[in-house]
């Protein structure tokens, strides 16, 4: 008979050949979407920015501190004020007693417990410090405050919290809202999919959506905003992959990191750390469960439930998850009616900046750069504990707020400034501005404005001098009579006192403390300009320095960081060391990477320290830094040196107390004239941070080398104690070439005598 047509067989064998073609195509797209979702969510995930802590408050015995900046940086750490500090983050305050409840913390020493402990304030002092649970303690601290992050270069802000940081509540309110099957399904929910179908059926539209958590972080970081099958199809198996490879925990820390909850400008703001500043002004661990609950909220739309646009549709769906809170158990019922009834607590200005001090941000990331790539500080979630004084930066920021606005006034509104403050002695970076804008994420000028010191540089001279003391002594009487030097090419300098004046013979420290520069420029001639270069080198500047005469009167450009480095030798009796933003880099499990130990080299005999420091006191006395006392108490026994430069183009003033050395800079960028001296801009702005600030006075300790002896004012020789009007003068030495003159005896010195002794 006939055979049977073989067609069924050859569409069977097609169909084979369409569909394992199919499944090698779905295969290799399978492999594909695994790498993607591997690569992307690693790279991702674990590009961990570096987190900059400011130092820790210590509180101890005898620490110079008062009220006003205690509470000011208590603030900044969001303690609350409360009649008793009964639970960590709380503090109160009764007369002069303070009670502090301080939080576990993390230091570069290891983890810090909380602690409970009270002391008083007496004459901005700290007295009476002691434990109060049953605990002595010679040292208590605080948590060292975040000052920001090194982030990638994105226009996004986000402050990245590990899962174990995510408060009980909110991960409560995001399941009970979002996912309530994230810890049992396996990436995608069939039971949370027909339960959105059916409440959806039910409501006549869509009113709530079928996707977890993970699908949610797979649209937010592989895929488009596309409504179609094929994306949800990816959105699906993406999901899945990305549960099998990943924990629970993984993925929800993620997700928590991530999600979009508003807008501030052009700037995105991600992650609910983030969202808790920029709503509510506070760290995310302040937050009560209302607030989390407004987070949590805003996950379906910022821009529809902006709480700071539409207020009350805001608070109704926060008062939705809040009610799926008390649904799942989470909540009793008068939690959820107490919390229901709240306002939103929305604070008026967002506080989203993530590197609120960025003039300091710079010179740590400067200095990080020395030791790590700048991929590290962007990705591998570094600790870094620097040295910034929160109190002393806010100060500094209120000083140049007060007085910049006031002078810009009289003399141009784009007058600016650069300021930087470090601690006497340790070279610490304390507090830095770069801009009269304290917020100004430019040109820093702390750092960068390098322009001609004026005189600043009049105590690199005369200290010079001090360390021949067989030639040179406080006393020594210079010429300021007027002089010109012509030069081989026939140029000519000719040196004039800020007065337009000479005063003849002058003694070395009064010529320092009024500031004379014909003075300056003959002494600075007769030692030598190579040697004031030599003594500028030892204190500490590595600019190249103007090998000629004009150097001696400051014509020598240098930035305000630059003048501290030199400035901090003089203030730290002789001692160079280098300055200093960094104590201490960890990996983010707490491992050391680098430390930046205290180092510290004599570089000047004290000897010669102690007379240039006399002479700097002087001049705050008796010469051009007597502003200062006009503010300050005259027990702090303050030195320092004013500088005003050529056609009053700069203001400078660079100061010590006991405590801190501050290097100020006023003037305008285009380096034009203004009706600014070194006493009417600088030192007013570094006299309202000094008079903001509790602090030790100078105290110099005389090195056995040096006596005080006792010089007539009249022609500067060497007198007794007893002789009308003998001024005490510190001396290096014996001074036995220094001629000597006893005073008339009788009534005249027994009258001079008397008016020592009193």
């Amino acid at each position: 008979g006939a055979k049977e047509p073989r067609r069924p067989f050859y569409w069977r064998g097609a169909f084979l050949k369409f569909m394992s073609v199919l499944l090698l195509i779905g295969f290799a797209w399978m492999i594909y979407l695994d790498a993607q979702v591997r690569y992307r969510f690693e790279g991702k995930r674990w590009a961990m920015p570096a987190q900059v802590y400011a130092r820790a408050l210590e509180i101890y015995q005898g620490r110079a501190l008062n009220l006003s900046n205690l509470e000011q940086e208590l603030a900044l750490l969001q303690y609350r004020k409360s009649a008793q500090a009964n639970s960590p983050g709380q503090y109160s305050v009764s007369g002069k007693a303070v009670s502090i409840y301080s939080r576990a913390h993390e230091l570069p020493e290891g983890p810090q417990p909380s602690a409970s402990f009270r002391f008083t304030l007496h004459g901005d002092v700290v007295e009476n410090l002691q434990g109060l649970e049953g605990e002595r303690r010679e040292l208590y601290t605080l948590e060292p405050f975040r000052v920001g992050g090194i982030y990638p270069a994105v226009k996004e802000e986000r402050q990245l919290l590990a899962y174990h940081e995510l408060p009980d509540g909110l991960v409560q309110a995001l399941l009970a809202t979002e996912d309530r099957d994230f810890f049992s399904h396996w990436g995608v929910s069939p039971l949370a999919i027909a339960r959105a179908m059916w409440v959806n059926f039910r409501a006549g539209r869509v009113v709530q959506g079928g996707s977890t958590l993970t699908q949610q972080l797979v649209k937010n970081f592989y895929l488009s905003s596309e409504r179609s099958l094929w994306r949800k199809a990816n959105e699906a198996l993406m999901a899945l992959l990305l549960e099998a490879h990943y924990d629970k925990s993984d993925i929800l820390e993620t997700y928590a990191n991530d999600i979009y909850l508003g807008q501030s400008g052009a700037t995105a703001v991600h992650g609910f750390a983030m969202g808790s500043q920029f709503y509510f002004g506070k760290e995310l661990q302040y937050c009560e469960l209302h607030e989390m609950a407004l987070m949590v909220a805003l996950i379906k739309g910022p821009s529809y439930y902006d709480p700071r646009r539409h207020p009350e549709r805001a608070k109704t769906r926060r008062n939705l998850v809040l009610k799926l809170l008390h649904e799942a158990g989470v909540i009793s019922r008068a939690e959820f009616e107490y919390a229901s009834s709240l306002e939103l607590g929305i604070v008026s200005k967002p506080k989203i900046q993530t590197n609120r001090y960025p003039a300091f941000m710079d010179l740590v990331k400067r200095q990080l750069r020395q030791d790590y790539d700048e991929e590290d500080l962007r990705t591998e979630g570094l600790k870094i504990y620097t040295t910034l004084d929160p109190q002393l930066q806010a100060n500094l920021e209120r000083a140049s707020n007060k007085v910049m606005p006031e002078l810009a006034l009289r003399n141009g509104k784009d007058l600016q400034l650069g300021a930087i403050y470090t601690g006497v002695g340790t070279g610490e970076v304390l507090a830095i501005l770069g801009d009269s804008n304290p917020r100004y994420r430019g040109f820093n000028r702390a750092l960068d404005a390098s322009r001609q010191i004026g005189s600043l540089i009049k105590p690199a001279v005369y200290l010079t001098a001090l360390l021949q003391p067989e030639r040179y002594h406080l006393a020594t009487l210079l010429d300021d009579s007027p002089f010109k030097i012509r030069f081989d090419n026939g140029d000519e300098w000719q040196p004039d006192n800020f007065d337009e004046t000479s005063h003849g013979q002058v003694p070395l420290h009064e010529a320092l403390a009024r500031s004379l520069n014909i003075a300056t420029a003959r002494l600075g001639l007769d030692i030598g300009v190579d040697r004031v270069i030599e003594t500028l080198q030892v204190l500490g500047v590595r600019s190249e320095l103007n090998p000629y005469p004009s150097l001696l009167l400051g014509a020598q450009s240098l930035s305000p960081f630059e003048v501290s480095k030199f400035y901090q030798t003089i203030a730290s009796n002789g001692f160079n060391m280098p300055l200093r933003a960094i104590r201490e880099v960890q990996t983010q499990n707490g491992e050391v990477l680098s430390r930046y130990p205290f180092e510290i080299e004599q570089v000047v005999p004290p000897e010669a320290i102690y007379l240039i420091q006399h002479a700097m006191q002087e001049t705050m006395r008796e010469g051009t830094g007597r502003y200062a006392y006009q503010r300050l108490p005259a027990a702090l026994s303050l030195a320092g040196k004013t500088g005003t430069t050529n056609d009053h183009r700069d203001s400078w003033f660079a100061g010590f107390s006991g405590d801190y050395l501050g290097v100020v800079w006023v003037g305008f960028d285009d380096n034009r004239a203004s009706k600014l001296t070194g006493s009417s801009a600088a030192l007013r702005v570094w006299t309202e941070l000094m008079s903001q600030t509790p602090q030790y006075p100078l105290d110099m300790v005389k090195p056995s080398d040096v006596s005080f002896r006792w010089f007539d004012q009249d022609d500067w020789v060497m007198t007794d104690e007893q002789c009308r009007g003998a001024l005490p003068l510190p001396l290096w030495g014996t001074g036995e070439t220094i001629p000597y003159r006893s005073c008339a005896s009788g009534f005249s010195s027994w009258k001079g005598w008397l008016k020592s002794w009193f």
